[in-house]
């Protein structure tokens, strides 16, 4: 609807040059938007504000030129000029209902594009380090990474998944130390146990495991328990391959899978980190100093110079971050989109600096960022703080057996990533309308139960039938027609902005607005024509709502 009106405004303004009114060599941008308050229209552009300083010309005095050279359209039924030039349209009966039929033919396909025109891009997320179960935090980027992908592939980007392990560092060997620990019969608090060790039940479990001698089957090596204790080697690779392991259990239940799996160890087997810091040696932006070698990150935005090469000679967590994103910029990837907990704040503007200290025609501000903030787990009104497996914080898989994959995938995308998210058991299972995704799974049940009465009472439809939705003429019809209409733009303004809680919004609302029309007015009515135009229009209904939850990762019942 909003191209088809663009169209004709350009229509118009094209009339306007041709007439000498407007110069002929302004290029408009038009913006057409829904209107916020329906007295004011239904669609309203701001394009004879914009026109107005090229054209040396007073917007309200070109937007009245604008609506006299308007084409006629089915479309319009009437165009008001409002405050200093906005032009308000006020959509025919027909044309609003017209998004029904278009929603009907298009199916699965309604509101994706291909305005990416397939460019790559390669989204990273979840990155947990392999050394215990995923937490609720990596489910939150697991929810809000996958959909960004489904979002970004919905308007026309080659996606790559990846997910990049970090299996080396101190972190690595806290678990390798923990697992000797338990083999060799201590417990957390005992003496001798590793002072950053890990206290869960689970360093119990990989222990008995490794003893055992059972073999491991990860993504990309299969390890096999050395049963020795003082090997501390075979136990890191032991334990890192079983974390691995569970890991991606953990992310198939939720289901979210990857195309790539990089390891942060091949980093150094492969010399990727040693060359990219001798590059940046070689392009002078580095310097030794207190037997340290600094990075100049002040030449390129930071408040300070960072240490990159400690004293001990080992690199310092955001060295080799810089070297897996030039592994990325050389993959192909112009566009990268990370998506991390908000404790990697303070990384993002050295690795940026490290980048560009690269000189490898790396732009400025690459990658992007999505950041997610902590999630507060709540059950009876008090906080939820630990998981007996893990020890210290609740996990994934806890949540996902208590409440199921759709409602943890929900909550967790549902508000916006940089905001702390509260995630109340008890709502997400009961079966209530303040349960906002038992809300919309139950508008999408409830048409499929519409139409299976249709089918017992020996009624039927004809999805390619024409339909007369010029019927459609109630206040709650006329609002869910808008609604519906409002989503492919929702859909580009999501995968735009990197945010997939403005789907699970939307969803909200067109449940809302469909359960208040269904609740007011009979759709199995006794008028075929009328309801013929009301199943149709329920079931447009159904298919946004299945079209938006796919984007979510949520599934939609046919039955509840």
């Amino acid at each position: 609807m909003k191209e088809a009106l663009s169209q004709v405004i350009n229509e118009a303004i094209e009339q306007l040059k041709s007439d000498g009114f407007l110069p002929t060599d302004i290029t408009p941008v038009i913006q057409v938007d829904q209107t916020r308050d329906k007295s004011h229209g239904d669609l309203a552009t701001n394009v004879a504000m914009t026109l107005a300083k090229p054209a040396g010309k007073k917007p309200r005095d070109i937007a009245a030129a604008l609506v006299a050279a308007l084409p006629d359209s089915e479309l319009i039924e009437k165009v008001d000029i409002a405050g200093p030039g906005f032009i308000n349209f006020f959509l025919r009966q027909g044309a609003s209902a017209a998004v029904v039929n278009t929603i009907l033919q298009q199916g699965a396909a309604f509101g994706t594009n291909n305005s990416a025109a397939g460019s790559k891009v390669q989204v990273e997320f979840v990155s947990a380090n392999p050394t215990g179960p995923l937490h609720v935090g990596h489910g939150r980027g697991g929810a809000v990474g996958d959909s960004l992908c489904r979002l970004l592939s919905a308007t026309g980007w080659d996606v790559t998944k990846e997910f990049y392990y970090n299996d080396a560092g101190q972190q690595i060997n806290n678990l390798a130390t923990s697992v000797q620990a338990r083999l060799k019969g201590l417990a957390p608090g005992d003496k001798g146990w590793p002072e950053d060790g890990y206290a869960g039940e689970y360093i119990n479990d990989v222990a008995t495991a490794y003893m055992a001698g059972e073999t491991i089957d990860a993504e990309d090596k299969h390890v096999t328990g050395a049963a020795d204790v003082d090997n501390l080697d075979a136990i890191r690779e032991f334990a890192v391959a079983c974390l691995r392991r569970e890991q991606d259990l953990d992310l198939k239940a939720f289901g979210v899978n990857f195309d790539v799996y990089y390891l942060e160890s091949s980093l150094y087997s492969e010399g990727k980190v040693d060359a990219a810091v001798q590059t940046l040696i070689d392009n002078g932006h580095t310097y030794e100093q207190d037997g340290a070698l600094w990075l100049k990150t002040t030449d390129f935005g930071d408040d300070k110079d960072r240490v990159m090469r400690k004293q001990d000679g080992g690199y310092t967590y955001f060295v080799p971050d810089v070297a897996y994103h030039l592994n990325k910029w050389q993959r192909g990837f112009s566009r990268v989109v990370n998506e991390q907990g908000a404790d990697h704040h303070s990384t993002i503007t050295r690795v940026r600096a490290g980048l560009q200290a690269l000189d490898a025609g790396i732009p400025a501000g690459w990658p992007d960022y999505v950041l997610h903030q902590m999630v507060l787990v709540m059950r009876g009104g008090e906080e939820v703080k630990l998981s007996k497996r893990a020890g210290s914080y609740v996990t994934l898989r806890d949540l996902i057996d208590e409440v199921g994959m759709d409602a943890t995938r929900y909550f967790l995308v549902a508000r916006s990533p940089n905001s702390q998210l509260t995630f109340d058991i008890d709502l997400a299972i009961s079966q209530s309308n303040e349960n906002p995704v038992y809300y919309i799974q139950y508008a999408h049940a409830r048409i499929c139960s519409v139409f299976r009465k249709l089918e017992e009472t020996g009624g039927t439809w004809d999805e390619q039938a024409p339909h007369a939705l010029d019927l459609l003429v109630e206040e709650h019809e006329k609002l869910l027609l808008k609604r519906l209409a409002a989503y492919p733009e929702m859909v580009s303004r999501a995968a735009d902005s990197l945010e997939p809680h403005l789907i699970a919004n939307y969803l909200q609302e067109l449940a809302r607005d469909f359960h208040s029309w269904y609740n007011a007015h009979k759709t199995l009515v006794d008028d075929e024509t009328l309801r013929n135009a009301r199943l149709a229009l329920s079931r447009a209904v159904k298919q946004v709502i299945a079209n938006g939850l796919q984007l979510l990762g949520v599934s939609a019942p046919q039955a509840m």
